[in-house]
């Protein structure tokens, strides 16, 4: 049973607007308390979904995405642009933790570096935005502090709390994967009497950790472009000793896959796209 608090009224659709950007050592804003309903007579964080949404019109920006291979002159509106990489940083990420980096590369001799690193691929050179997204893995501490500095809420709960201070140990995986090795064992040996969480313990898992919430937030990336208009391209086809050297990039950051975005050219899309019968993917259980 639920009760109603605080029952919002619907606002109508704004202009997204930026946070603005704080101040080291300035002093935060008093957290509001946010709008709750009563569930089984306690008081429950309320953020009702929205009922107006439009299914075709997202069917519309998922069928027309395409890999787009060639671009006209057109620049993208920074605006534009800003709103996309507002969008994909929406995306899921796992304990909220956000490990990406988008490098917009904008100086003409990076530019021109970056098309040769993607083997000078056509998507690539005509290209109107060329947009590194990198997968970071040593920001898992400082997040981790981060998020209960910021946790939207009044109060940050004791399990909560808990939780975003074991993160940092649990994603360690020490020196030669030596705290990796430990954790792996106690945990598999636990995993004989309960269910448990196999992982991130080594280096290699945690980078896999990582990549996986960046993939996601690229694919917010290139579906916010197509939303306004636009189109890209996802390369994975790159050479990542010359990417890492050209954005100095250290062994924390792993370059995940270089987007081209512009507008579409007439002859941009090469061929129909190709998708196998859905019986080899779906399956039911």
């Amino acid at each position: 049973m639920t009760e109603s608090v605080e029952s919002p009224k619907p606002a109508a659709a704004a202009p997204r607007k930026r946070a603005p950007r704080k101040t080291a050592g300035a002093p935060s804003a008093p957290k509001q308390p946010p709008n709750t309903i009563l569930v089984d007579g306690k008081p429950r964080y309320f953020e009702p979904a929205p009922q107006d949404m439009d299914i075709e019109a997202f069917r519309k920006v998922v069928t027309s995405r395409r890999s787009v291979r060639k671009f006209t002159a057109k620049p993208i509106p920074k605006a534009v642009l800003d709103d996309c990489l507002d969008l994909a940083m929406l995306a899921p990420c796992s304990s909220g933790l956000q490990p990406w980096e988008f490098y917009i590369v904008r100086s003409a001799d990076k530019k021109a570096k970056l098309v040769k690193a993607c083997m000078s691929q056509l998507a690539a050179k005509t290209a109107a935005e060329l947009i590194v997204c990198v997968a970071r893995t040593d920001r898992v501490e400082s997040f981790s502090k981060q998020m209960l500095r910021d946790w939207p809420m009044p109060d940050v709960p004791p399990l909560v709390k808990r939780y975003y201070q074991l993160i940092p140990y649990y994603y360690a995986p020490g020196p030669l994967n030596s705290f990796a090795l430990v954790k792996k064992a106690a945990i598999a040996a636990g995993g004989l009497v309960a269910p448990v969480p196999r992982g991130p313990y080594t280096t290699a898992e945690v980078q896999l950790w990582a990549a996986k919430s960046t993939a996601l937030a690229c694919e917010n990336l290139v579906l916010a472009l197509r939303a306004h208009g636009y189109d890209s391209c996802m390369m994975e086809g790159f050479d990542e000793v010359r990417v890492r050297k050209l954005l100095k990039l250290g062994p924390e950051a792993l370059p995940i896959m270089v987007v081209g975005a512009g507008e579409r050219a007439d002859d941009g899309v090469f061929w129909p796209q190709v998708r196998f019968e859905r019986a080899l993917f779906v399956k039911e259980v």
